[in-house]
């Protein structure tokens, strides 16, 4: 699935949220519909991160000591 499907699906997934909480359903459902939009988030996340490290990184990285620098300023900075 390409990444710009997967994330129009995080965007349902928070409109029903969304939806949930305007029609006072009970907490546990727009929870469960919060946690599956977190998950599909954190997955679409991942992948970005590994284009990201993959393309840009390893190819910006002249040594392996570089690359790992990289990798762990990416990590630090959008797994906070």
């Amino acid at each position: 699935m390409d990444l710009v499907n997967r994330t129009k699906k995080v965007i349902g997934q928070l409109e029903s949220v969304l939806r949930a909480l305007n029609d006072d359903e009970p907490c546990a459902d727009a929870l469960q519909r919060l946690a599956a939009a977190r998950g599909a988030i954190n997955s679409l996340m991942a992948e970005l991160m590994e284009d990201h490290i993959r393309i840009i990184c390893l190819a910006n990285s002249k040594s392996s000591g570089e690359a790992a620098d990289d990798v762990i300023h990416i990590v630090r900075t959008y797994l906070r």
